[in-house]
């Protein structure tokens, strides 16, 4: 799994299950703290589509960490004050990125969170979707 989409589904999903999978990495190895969790800002890039020219639209408040595993270093980086989960997401990149044996069986426990964060948000849409008015029905 791409880290994009496996951070996205740490970040969206029940935080315990970052904390579950960072702690299987801490009890077994040395996970080196490069950069505590501290905030910081990062400026938002967009594409103005009319021109199709880049602008900088503002700063973002986020929180960050950095560790090591084995050599291999990880990033956790997230919008808001979350120090314990950019420390969980840091760890859990290093062992990705250091394809520790535990990373195997991850996959399918992120399948599972990511499926149930569609079907959350299908059912926020559908709550959503019962206030909707058509317009068309008024006119009779």
């Amino acid at each position: 799994m791409e880290r994009r989409r496996r951070t996205e589904i740490l970040i969206n999903g029940n935080k315990n299950v970052a904390a579950t999978l960072a702690q299987q990495i801490l009890a077994k190895y040395e996970v080196k703290t490069i950069e505590k969790p501290n905030n910081g800002l990062v400026m938002v890039k967009v594409r103005e589509t009319a021109k199709n020219s880049l602008f900088y639209l503002g700063e973002v408040f986020v929180t960050e960490c950095k560790v090591e595993i084995s050599g291999y270093i990880g990033i956790g980086i997230l919008k808001g004050h979350e120090p314990e989960l950019a420390y969980h997401l840091a760890v859990v990149d290093a062992a990705y990125n250091a394809q520790l044996p535990e990373t195997e069986r991850w996959n399918e426990v992120l399948l599972k969170e990511e499926a149930a964060i569609h079907e959350q948000r299908k059912n926020s849409f559908m709550k959503i979707l019962k206030t909707k008015v058509n317009f068309e029905t008024m006119d009779v």
